[in-house]
């Protein structure tokens, strides 16, 4: 049954697919009006046209030429300095012409609704961070939303410069970070909006991948199971849904009487898994479509669908990362990633699983936001922060500058007598700001953690109370909603640790 409707999906994606004008030669949508491309590296352009259909393109005193085969065609441009603007052409049977392109700085913006949050939706100081947006130079390419098990060669996205107007659909934390570095660098900047809410990391992680992991392989067996299943949940429900919206009508007009009693849900029919987003679906059609296209690196904010799985998000999250940068073939390039903010819903472990996963995968970074956070909304509109450390980690692990883009990360503990010292990395100086240091716990043998003291006495942090006599472990901002102030001196708070995660 899952082969014959794999069989139909794709006769589906056949017969729904654009057809080529013409026969002319037809740029992917990530080379048109008002594109960024990628400074200091080869730089591929593909699209698609007529088998055999010879196409010379010209960009910036360079001249390429291919023949396009089963549909398809790419060239590659020499790497180029940051400059423009620039006109691209493409000649084939016809002649295309893009306008307004420049070379510059390019990154991925993705993951779930925090990436997603727009600035038009309430960012803090919202109304005069979008008066100033008047950056001509950075540019936004939007992907659509797309879920798809079955290969996608264009995104049909756009690409939009930022005014005052157009930043209202920016994602708020990618131009944030544009936005910095722009300043910084003085160069054009590009950025690939690729979001989604609430979606879990394993959408955005190949089928294949997830298969090829033994901790991971049961997402990808449970994805077989619901298109296996999928015809009998179907016909199930075909024949249920006389009694669920007779249900469904009789709980709506109770609902609109007392208006205390929550509106019901309207039955709906399961979902075709093959038009879903899980297991790979995302990556299939939001990620995988935009490669080689040339970038620097990645930002990525995301977490929050997985936070009861913690333990697996610890491999998931590295696979993930392993993989879009194998299949872009760039090699290691940096992925900066956000720690989850704080909220009632999101426990600690997905903090940790975030953090070990930037201590042991080269070229990563993470921005911490303990103080970006709202305990009531899991959209906190405090965004500003958040690209702003997202910037400085880019400039220090992309960019190679010499500046301090973490906060104190723990190192090391060491006891003597009834007290804990803690050592730091990323810190000169350690600062408890506003006032008393605050968020540690320290517990003994029994591993019963009760409130401590802390203190910062030189470079190291000492954690005691008067209740435990022979500690053995500490935590620091080990909560849903973490009360914490351990920052350096570069005002970046410390990231959440235990440091009995081992035991």
């Amino acid at each position: 049954m899952r082969e014959m409707l794999l069989r139909i999906f794709i006769v589906t994606v056949i017969l729904y697919s654009p057809i080529l004008v013409n026969g002319c030669a037809i740029p992917n949508s990530l080379f048109s009006e008002h594109a960024v491309l990628q400074r200091n590296m080869g730089v591929p352009v593909w699209g698609t046209a007529r088998d055999g259909e010879k196409i010379r393109l010209e960009f910036d005193g360079q001249m390429v030429k291919t023949v396009a085969r089963h549909g398809t065609w790419m060239v590659k441009l020499k790497p180029m300095k940051a400059g423009g603007p620039y006109t691209m052409r493409i000649i084939s049977d016809t002649t295309i012409m893009i306008n307004d392109i420049f070379v510059g700085e390019v990154w991925v913006c993705s993951g779930q609704s925090n990436m997603g949050f727009r600035m038009r939706q309430g960012v803090v100081n919202g109304d005069q961070e979008i008066a100033d947006a008047n950056y001509p130079l950075i540019r936004q390419f939007y992907v659509p939303y797309s879920a798809s098990h079955q290969p996608v060669a264009d995104t049909k996205g756009k690409w939009q410069v930022c005014t005052p107007e157009s930043v209202k659909s920016f994602t708020a934390v990618g131009y944030f970070f544009a936005r910095d570095l722009y300043k910084e660098l003085n160069i054009p900047f590009g950025i690939i909006f690729s979001a989604v809410g609430g979606t879990p990391a394993e959408c955005w992680t190949s089928k294949e991948r997830l298969e090829q992991t033994p901790e991971l392989k049961g997402i990808a067996d449970d994805f077989d199971k619901s298109i296996d299943s999928y015809p009998d949940r179907l016909t199930k429900y075909k024949q249920d849904e006389p009694v669920l919206l007779e249900k469904y009508q009789l709980e709506l007009k109770i609902a609109r009487k007392d208006t205390t009693k929550p509106a019901p849900r309207k039955p709906m029919p399961p979902e075709n898994p093959l038009s879903s987003s899980t297991a790979g679906g995302l990556y299939t059609g939001m990620i995988k479509p935009l490669q080689p296209f040339a970038i620097k690196g990645t930002i990525w904010y995301q977490g929050e669908a997985n936070s009861k799985r913690a333990e697996q998000y610890k491999i998931l999250f590295p696979t993930l990362i392993a993989e879009w940068r194998k299949e872009w073939g760039e090699g290691n390039f940096p992925f900066l990633f956000v720690q989850v903010a704080p909220w009632k819903g999101t426990g600690p472990e997905i903090r940790e699983a975030q953090l070990l996963t930037w201590l042991k995968t080269p070229e990563t970074a993470m921005a911490v936001t303990t103080d970006c956070g709202d305990a009531e909304n899991i959209h906190p509109s405090l965004k500003q922060p958040v690209g702003l450390r997202l910037s400085l980690a880019a400039r220090a692990i992309a960019y190679h500058e010499t500046i301090e883009y973490s906060g104190p990360l723990y190192q090391s503990m060491s006891v003597q007598d009834s007290k804990v010292i803690l050592s730091f990395t990323h810190q000169k100086q350690l600062i408890a700001k506003g006032g008393v240091l605050k968020g540690f716990k320290i517990a003994g043998a029994d591993k019963k953690f009760v409130e401590a003291t802390a203190e910062i006495q030189g470079d190291k942090v000492v954690v005691y109370s008067s209740r435990i006599n022979a500690p053995v472990a500490v935590r620091y901002g080990w909560e849903f909603v973490p009360d914490v102030n351990l920052y350096n001196e570069a005002d970046i708070p410390a990231s959440p640790f235990r440091t009995d995660q081992d035991q």
